[in-house]
């Protein structure tokens, strides 16, 4: 890979980030509920993950799933989370928030941004549902944020390679263009060398069963999804490290 390539991995708990950089992440993006799209991690979460990486740490601040159209107190909620991943010394933030036209907030982007700093500032994929990507670059560069993750307005980044390519371009040296989407070992370096993109983001979940020994199959703990109450998703630092190699 590309020493300028930066690599992120999505992460829901402090075991997968520690397995991300054993894998050879540069980078980890925290997260909680990766089913509705991650929200904010605990406290504890971001605390212990500080203390147990020695690789960047980014936390997403989101409050909620579902759109990204924020109340007063959900925004309120927004800036006192932004404080105390400061105060526990990540390094930065992962942030998101629409008009309900579909356009950047800008004022309140700008002032979750500058409460921020020192911290790094990414604007989520939120930008993948915004109204018009090329404009919102412009606006998202001129507030200040650090980087954008996006698909290119896909559901993939390979079905967005077109946009993506666009954007690298547009963006320049403005702002860096992070790409994402059903990232892996079989279509990386595709992405990379066809877009020109510094940073990919991607997840490298393997299922690991469940150790309880007496199950009640009968209960389930979580919404009309049912998730498996006997398995969980946790990053594999063999697969991050597999699409490492296939992105040299």
């Amino acid at each position: 890979m590309d020493h300028k390539t930066t690599v992120e991995i999505c992460v829901d708990s402090v075991e997968s980030a520690v397995a991300a950089q054993a894998g050879g992440a540069d980078r980890v993006e925290l997260c909680d509920n990766l089913m509705e799209g991650g929200t904010t991690p605990s406290f504890g979460a971001i605390e212990v993950a500080r203390e147990l990486l020695s690789i960047r740490l980014h936390v997403i601040i989101r409050p909620r799933g579902g759109d990204f159209l924020y109340s007063e107190p959900e925004f309120e909620i927004m800036k006192r989370d932004i404080d105390a991943a400061k105060r526990l010394g990540a390094d930065g933030v992962v942030i998101g928030m629409l008009a309900a036209d579909g356009r950047i907030d800008i004022a309140r982007t700008k002032e979750l941004t500058d409460l921020a700093r020192p911290m790094s500032v990414t604007f989520h994929r939120a930008f993948d549902v915004c109204r018009d990507a090329f404009k919102a670059v412009d606006q998202l560069a001129e507030i200040g944020v650090d980087r954008i993750l996006t698909s290119g307005q896909e559901a993939t980044a390979v079905e967005g390679l077109d946009l993506l390519t666009g954007l690298v371009k547009h963006a320049a040296d403005r702002i860096t263009i992070i790409a994402c989407g059903n990232l892996n070992e079989r279509n990386i370096s595709r992405v990379i060398t066809s877009t020109g993109v510094k940073e990919v983001h991607f997840t490298a979940f393997s299922q690991v069963a469940s150790d309880m020994s007496y199950r009640n199959e009968r209960v389930f703990m979580g919404g009309t999804l049912r998730p498996p109450e006997y398995s969980r998703s946790v990053t594999d630092a063999k697969i991050v490290q597999r699409v490492v190699e296939a992105a040299r």
